[in-house]
């Protein structure tokens, strides 16, 4: 079986009103903090979605963030054993490592990267 998605993530330069927007649109009810890195949001403007709160509870969990300066986007993450062994073998299979691994190595570490058509994807572990 293959590693599943694990979070998602929407990013943009006004993320109270992306929360505001998504919290009436879906009923998503958002703790406010940081996130793993400042290259992902800028510090208390990401809003954490926890999926066992959503629908019948098995959605998974999410973050709307981001601020001044930071380019919007919608990505996910997919949990990984090991993120910088990730990051290596997307880079060998003609992806291209944009950042990590980023993060408090026992608790959160992340990594960006592109695949071969430019899509941006994260992974996500807790190495």
């Amino acid at each position: 079986m293959g590693q599943p998605v694990v979070h998602f993530e929407i990013i943009g330069r006004d993320p109270a009103k992306l929360r505001e927007y998504y919290g009436d649109l879906f009923g998503w009810e958002f703790h406010t903090g940081d996130a793993a890195t400042e290259q992902v949001s800028a510090p208390g403007h990401y809003g954490f979605v926890d999926g066992s709160t959503t629908g019948d509870g098995g959605g998974i969990n999410g973050g709307v963030g981001g601020g001044v300066g930071y380019e919007g986007h919608v990505l996910f993450y997919v949990g990984v054993p090991n993120v910088e062994e990730a990051l290596r073998k997307a880079e060998s299979l003609g992806g291209k490592r944009l950042m990590g691994p980023e993060g408090t190595p026992g608790t959160l570490v992340i990594g960006r990267f592109t695949d071969p058509e430019g899509h941006l994807i994260g992974v996500a572990g807790t190495e």
